[in-house]
């Protein structure tokens, strides 16, 4: 523990914050994967099953087998066979619409988090050099004729440190972000295809 603070007192308050955006970054990352897998984000043969069956004309086993479950494909199928058999086609249509965005909504949660950290991430890490530097030329500075070549390469070094770090915490927080969204897409396509299945049949059954 103590080593891990000396490391952090070398880049100085910038590079303690790119710590805290770190532990931050795998927090929202874990949160994501938990709540994506409550919700169901991997699970489709269920609700396709459910799909099926609405096909068939069995409407009712359809919505009895989608009855308890909660996940993201399920609310927005429900929702589309509620609305098929309540609702005129226009109104069905805007009522499975308006399901799907509040499920996006729900799958898209801490995203904004997760982006903001890959931005900030490098600036701070930029901001911690660049004062790093002002320091190492300044101690130059007052050193005058006897400046050491070698304290002032240890001041660079130790200042170029918090842009690496914040490169560090921002690499994966992008890489998390960009997969996160993938996910996001295909739910989307997922709920379109779900809906134009379900509401084609209309009130049949």
């Amino acid at each position: 523990m103590t080593e891990i603070v000396t490391f952090l007192n070398i880049g100085g308050p910038a590079l303690w914050v790119i710590a805290g955006l770190s532990v931050v970054t795998l927090g929202l990352i874990l949160w994501k994967l938990w709540r994506l897998s409550l919700m169901g984000a991997w699970r489709r043969d269920p609700t396709e099953a459910a799909v099926t069956q609405w096909q068939n004309g069995k409407n009712d086993t359809a919505l009895g087998s989608l009855g308890n479950r909660t996940g993201l494909r399920a609310r927005v199928a429900k929702a589309a066979m509620h609305a098929s058999q309540t609702l005129s086609s226009e109104d069905a249509r805007d009522e499975t619409a308006r399901v799907a965005r509040g499920a996006l909504m729900d799958a898209s949660s801490g995203l904004r988090a997760l982006d903001l950290i890959a931005t900030i991430a490098p600036l701070v890490g930029l901001l911690g050099t660049v004062l790093g530097m002002i320091d190492a030329f300044q101690a130059l500075q007052d050193s005058g004729a006897r400046a050491d070549p070698s304290a002032l390469a240890g001041g660079i070094w130790e200042a170029l440190l918090t842009t690496a770090a914040g490169m560090a915490v921002a690499i994966p927080a992008s890489m998390a972000l960009s997969w996160f969204d993938s996910i996001n897409d295909r739910l989307a396509h997922d709920f379109d295809d779900l809906a134009t299945r379900i509401l084609s049949k209309g009130k049949q059954g």
